[in-house]
């Protein structure tokens, strides 16, 4: 099955100078828990909800402010699929990269859905999405000072 036939749509996006506040916002109105971060309509990042909580309120207490824009708590590096690739294989692409979400492309590098592992456990296969998450939360495990 192909990664178009059970992505996400439409992109439900932010720039880095959205603010905390406007991206929880934007996440909460969507119904997402994440917003791949564009500049200049070029991916340079994603904010998940656990960056606002991990990286702005946890780590930094409010000294933030939920005014402050999103830029210095986005995640770097977002990963991508292409929109005619198999979902398998984005499947492994999640589990070997350690993320729960891919920013799909199509082949002209526009961003056209979002990939979940979710979306996967919902559409393709429980199992599939089941062993994705093991190998995310596996590969997590070991990094956690003990």
């Amino acid at each position: 099955m192909l990664v178009r036939k059970v992505m996400s749509s439409p992109v439900i996006s932010a720039e880095p100078e959205t603010t905390i506040r406007d991206a929880a916002d934007r996440m909460r109105a969507n119904g997402v828990g994440a917003l791949p971060v564009f500049q200049d309509r070029r991916p340079i990042g994603i904010v998940t909800d656990r960056d606002i909580v991990i990286r702005a309120l946890a780590a930094r207490g409010f000294a933030l402010g939920l005014d402050t824009s999103i830029r210095d708590i986005l995640t770097r590096n977002m990963i991508t699929c292409f929109a005619d690739q198999d979902a398998f294989a984005a499947a492994a692409l999640m589990g070997e990269e350690r993320v729960r979400r891919l920013l799909v492309i199509d082949r002209s590098g526009t961003a056209v859905g979002i990939l979940s592992v979710g979306d996967i456990a919902e559409h393709v296969s429980e199992e599939l999405a089941g062993q994705a998450l093991g190998e995310i939360s596996e590969a997590r495990a070991r990094d956690i000072p003990g």
